[in-house]
């Protein structure tokens, strides 16, 4: 079986940081999580993930990670998060 490489947009590259994901953690939910239809005929999925840490002034046990995407012939392109 052929896995396809995940690429983040230069949109959702720039979110990182503001949205508080990984690259690694996007590539985890669209992994193992199911896809959905989501706008424009894009792809979306969700995954909760452990967390334990402060966000803005206040601690998670938990953080959803959502990612919105295509997938193309040779791979998967991440357009929001």
């Amino acid at each position: 079986m052929h896995v396809k490489p995940i690429r983040l947009s230069t949109h959702a590259q720039g979110y990182a940081g503001k949205r508080g994901f990984t690259a690694a953690e996007v590539e985890d939910a669209i992994r193992t999580a199911p896809w959905k239809p989501a706008d424009q005929g894009r792809l979306q999925c969700a995954k909760r993930m452990r967390y334990n840490q402060e966000w803005n002034g206040r601690v998670y046990a938990t953080k959803r990670v959502q990612p919105v995407f295509v997938e193309a012939d040779d791979e998967i392109v991440v357009v929001t998060v």
